[in-house]
């Protein structure tokens, strides 16, 4: 599973107490759809897509937008969107999780961030295991 990982260093991610409006432009300015969020000790809390942005500024029905992009990320979190795995995940259990999310987040054991599997990196691995192990013959 290491070798799927992309490692912390090299993923964008938000913390949860930054504001709504940090974290849509940290989402705009890397081209993502959904991005991690982690408390300040290094936990994962959880991923944010566009779309939650979207209705918790819709749901908040104030229409004072400045005063909604102040608010702190936490309240965009969706509960159980998109859950981390374990870092000794298995790949058939990435394989799953990727049918339903682009990345999935992976942690240690101590539930500390450590980075993510995105889709296209299994899709790259099976293809070569694919290819290095053809099928048998009859």
């Amino acid at each position: 599973m290491i070798s799927l990982l992309t490692p912390k260093t090299n993923v964008a991610w938000l913390y949860e107490d930054w504001t709504i409006r940090q974290g849509l432009e940290k989402l705009r300015f890397h081209g993502y759809t959904a991005i991690p969020v982690l408390a300040k000790d290094g936990s994962y809390v959880g991923t944010v897509s566009e779309g939650d942005f979207l209705w918790c500024l819709l749901d908040q029905g104030s229409g004072d937008i400045q005063t909604q992009e102040k608010q702190p990320l936490r309240r965009v979190i969706r509960p159980g969107f998109n859950p981390a795995v374990r870092i000794d995940v298995a790949l058939e259990e990435l394989v799953e999780r990727a049918l339903r999310q682009s990345f999935i987040p992976v942690v240690d054991d101590r539930g500390a961030f450590v980075g993510i599997v995105t889709r296209q990196n299994i899709i790259k691995r099976l293809t070569v295991l694919n290819v290095e192990q053809p099928a048998a013959h009859t």
